[in-house]
């Protein structure tokens, strides 16, 4: 009985660490998120202001 209740909270104890780690790697995501898309608005701001019709989304990788 007291190897059960030994390997219960071990794993419990795991559980709970790997809980952590998710919602730190959640919250990690959302900013990278939303980084990812002032990058991309402050790029196409920057090409309207040049004049450039064509977003960077809509354009083709230059191997193609």
């Amino acid at each position: 009985m007291d190897q059960l209740e030994e390997k219960i909270a071990h794993l419990t104890r795991s559980v709970d660490d790997l809980s952590d780690i998710v919602a730190r790697q959640d919250k990690e995501l959302a900013l990278l998120t939303r980084r990812v898309a002032l990058l991309i608005e402050r790029e196409m701001s920057r090409d309207q202001d040049a004049g450039n019709n064509v977003t960077l989304t809509d354009q083709r990788p230059p191997h193609w």
